[in-house]
């Protein structure tokens, strides 16, 4: 089922600016939906959530409605939707309440795929008590996280697997069912780095197998935002540094301090816009995120495709994303050219397309591209054919 992909450019305004957008994987742009449904927010009586006072009202209203968008998008109760700052805020609050459950001895696992926010913080957490950080590598030739990698470095002491649902630097997607297996076999937690996954892919928090999962709206149309989900069940059994006098009750005893009413309400306007992507779609919400995302990976392996054929009758680029199984998510270099070079190259034919190791310092040195990295080209669902010419025309001239 296809979408219209000019109907969502027209409701996204920095697209007006005639860039060639590729950054996506750093942020997507904003459709004016979400930007409206943020200034109605601020513009309305607003105050601590409450039932008493209309501000009250309206305050506890934008909550639970930004909960039940992200618990359609990720698959869980809204009871175990929690939000924070940033996903990286949020994995750190995490690691830091889950090792107060670790014992010197105990065993961390993170893999060298994964952005570094899903690895410090495990590592620093784990130091503090006195736990044994294991990592675990992948194939820099094909890109692949495989689950006998994360099995290689599993024992009877591993107490949590923390790795991504799709590397934001390759695209690689793993095999997180099997990862998950393994993990549990082992008597340990699944932590899913899902920042970059949620943009291209439906995310469903026990078809992944995980326990605990972060995500953030700004990569896939909405605001600057982190979103931590899980099972309530589980989320009961924790317990975070709090202030005394502030909510103890899942999930709200780990949001500290009063949450960004008009983020959430940007927030929530992004699901609803992303559930109207594919046209005809029928049933709840939950149903119609599913068909949508449908659309966009299709859309978008498209595009994708059509990139990697482009970069191939170049000759003289290197692509280093070649897992079988991953997003439209492409990091190259230029024979001959510096990266960052290449990046300013295109940005003055009017292509964004930033180089770098983005954050995934571990997996770009595994590449052998230190911590310079490469240029990556990222898609979202607003792209489109023209922008993928201008790229490649762009490239052609840098090769000419």
């Amino acid at each position: 089922m296809a979408f219209d992909v000019a109907a969502l450019r027209a409701r996204i305004p920095a697209l007006k600016s005639g860039s060639a957008r590729f950054d996506a994987p750093g942020g997507t742009q904003t459709p004016q939906p979400v930007i409206d449904a943020m200034v109605e927010t601020l513009t309305a009586p607003l105050a601590n959530r409450g039932q008493t006072t209309e501000g009250e009202r309206n305050a506890e209203a934008v909550v639970g409605a930004a909960r039940a968008a992200l618990a359609d998008l990720t698959g869980v109760p809204a009871r175990g939707v929690v939000f924070g700052r940033s996903a990286t805020q949020l994995t750190y609050d995490l690691a830091r309440t889950l090792a107060k459950t670790w014992n010197p001895g105990d065993e961390v696992v993170v893999t060298r795929l994964d952005h570094d926010s899903n690895i410090r913080p495990w590592i620093q957490a784990a130091e503090a008590v006195g736990a044994r950080v294991r990592e675990a590598d992948f194939d820099p030739a094909t890109g692949e996280l495989r689950p006998e990698h994360i099995e290689a470095v599993l024992s009877s002491r591993t107490r949590l697997v923390a790795v991504t649902a799709a590397s934001n630097l390759i695209g690689t997607r793993p095999d997180l069912p099997a990862v998950a297996r393994l993990a549990h076999d082992a008597g340990a937690l699944l932590h899913v780095d899902a920042v970059h996954f949620a943009a291209h892919a439906t995310v469903d928090l026990a078809e992944l197998g995980a326990d605990t999962l972060v995500c953030s709206p700004y990569k896939f149309l909405g605001p600057h935002l982190g979103v931590l989900v899980s099972r309530p069940e589980l989320l009961e059994t924790l317990r975070p540094d709090k202030l005394l006098p502030s909510s103890d009750a899942v999930p709200e005893r780990f949001e500290l301090g009063t949450l960004p009413y008009e983020l959430l309400a940007g927030a929530r306007a992004a699901v609803d816009l992303l559930a109207d992507l594919a046209p005809g779609a029928q049933g709840t919400r939950r149903e119609r995120l599913r068909a949508a995302f449908t659309a966009v990976e299709a859309h978008e392996d498209a595009l994708r495709a059509r990139i990697e054929r482009g970069l191939a009758e170049l000759g003289g680029v290197t692509v280093y994303s070649r897992a079988a199984h991953r997003t439209p998510t492409l990091l190259f270099s230029v024979a001959g050219h510096r990266s960052a070079d290449v990046s300013r190259h295109l940005a003055d034919h009017g292509v964004d397309a930033p180089a770098g190791s983005f954050y995934a310092l571990e997996a770009s040195v595994r590449l052998g591209l230190g911590s310079e990295g490469a240029v990556r080209v990222g898609l979202a669902p607003y792209s489109d054919e023209n922008d993928v010419d201008r790229l490649l025309t762009a490239l052609g001239a840098l090769r000419a």
